[in-house]
C-alpha cells in the first residue's frame, strides 16, 4: 500500500513540475475546493482554533479566515511539491531572506545559531533553499514521514540544495558535533508536545498553551543565539523572509522567556495574516489545568 501512494505521489510531483506558476494556482483553486467544501478536512478543528483565538470575530469573519486558510494550505501543498523541480535561481527570486546580516554576523565570529519558525505561509521552500542562502551549515529538523518510500525522495530533494538534515530525536546530539564551520538549525516550534507534562506553558492568544522545551533547552545547553524567522507572502509564489532576534545570550534569559517571546511574535503575524496558520492542527489538545490538577 505504501508503494501504491508513492506511485502516485510521483505521479502529481511530475503532473506539476510540467504546470507553469499561473496553471499551478488554478490547479490550486481547484484542490482547495475539495479539501474545503468536499473532503471538509478537519474542518471541525479549523473553525474550533480560529473561534478560540478570535472569539470577538463574527460567524462571517470566522468563515472567511477558514475559507482563505483552505486555500493557503493548498497553495503550501502544490508549491512544496513544485518545488522539488525548481532551480536554485527559481528558489532564490521567490523566497527571498531579507536580512541575512543577522545570521552572518555571528557567522564571522565563529558562532553556530538556532532558527525557530512557524508552519506560517510556505515553510517547505525554506527547506529546500537556505542551505544556500545562509553562510552557516545549514541543518533541518525534521520527522520521519510514516512512508518511507515517500519519506526517502523528500530527504533526498532537501538535500539537494546544502541543506543538512537532522532527525528530531537526534537534535542534541547533532548540536555537540563540531563542524568545519558555524551551524544553523532550523526548528519548526509550533506545534504540540508529545509530552505535555515536560512542557514550557505560555501565552499565546491570552490561552495558556504547551508548547516543546527543546528550542530552550538547546540555545540554553550551547549557549546559541535563538532567531525567529517568519516568512511573508508578496503575492502567489513570491515570498520575503525576515529574522528576528530573540536572544543574543539565552542564559540570562529566564525560564520560558524565549519560549514566550517567540509564541508571542508568532501571534502577531497571525493577527495580521490570519489565514496563513496552519489551523488543521490540533494545536491545543490538553489544558494547563488539566496537565497540572
Amino acid at each position: 500500500m505504501n508503494y501504491f501512494v508513492y506511485i502516485l505521489f510521483r505521479i502529481a510531483v511530475f503532473i506539476i513540475y510540467l504546470l507553469p506558476f499561473k496553471l499551478l494556482y488554478v490547479l490550486s483553486d481547484i484542490f482547495a475546493f475539495f479539501l474545503n467544501k468536499v473532503f471538509k478536512y478537519r474542518k471541525k478543528i479549523v473553525y474550533k482554533n480560529i473561534r478560540l483565538c478570535f472569539p470577538e470575530k463574527s460567524d462571517a469573519e470566522i468563515k472567511k479566515i477558514a475559507d482563505d486558510f483552505y486555500i493557503n494550505l493548498s497553495d503550501v501543498i502544490v508549491e512544496a511539491i513544485k518545488g522539488f523541480s525548481m532551480t536554485e535561481a527559481e528558489l532564490h527570486k521567490r523566497y527571498n531572506f531579507l536580512n541575512r546580516e543577522i545570521l552572518n554576523g555571528y557567522y564571522e565570529r565563529g558562532i553556530s545559531a538556532i532558527c525557530v519558525s512557524a508552519h506560517f505561509n510556505n515553510w517547505e521552500w525554506g527547506v529546500l533553499i537556505m542551505g544556500k542562502q545562509f553562510n552557516h551549515k545549514t541543518f533541518g529538523v525534521y520527522k520521519h514521514l510514516s512512508n518511507q518510500f515517500i519519506d526517502v525522495y523528500i530527504e533526498k530533494k532537501r538535500r539537494k540544495l546544502d541543506m543538512n538534515l537532522l532527525v528530531m530525536e537526534e537534535t542534541v546530539k547533532g548540536m555537540r558535533v563540531k563542524y568545519e564551520r558555524p551551524a544553523c538549525f532550523i526548528l519548526i516550534a509550533d506545534q504540540s508536545p508529545s509530552n505535555h507534562k515536560k512542557a514550557l506553558w505560555v501565552d499565546f492568544f491570552n490561552i495558556k498553551t504547551a508548547c516543546a522545551p527543546g528550542v530552550e533547552l538547546a540555545s540554553k545547553i550551547f549557549s546559541y543565539p535563538v532567531i525567529y524567522i517568519i516568512s511573508h507572502r508578496l503575492k502567489r509564489g513570491f515570498y520575503e523572509v525576515e529574522g528576528i532576534l530573540l536572544s543574543d545570550d539565552p542564559s540570562k534569559m529566564g525560564k520560558g522567556e524565549i519560549t514566550q517571546k517567540y509564541m508571542s511574535l508568532l501571534e502577531k503575524s497571525i493577527k495580521e495574516e490570519p489565514s496563513r496558520w496552519l489551523w488543521s492542527h490540533k494545536r491545543w489538545k490538553h489544558k494547563f489545568e488539566d496537565v497540572h490538577e
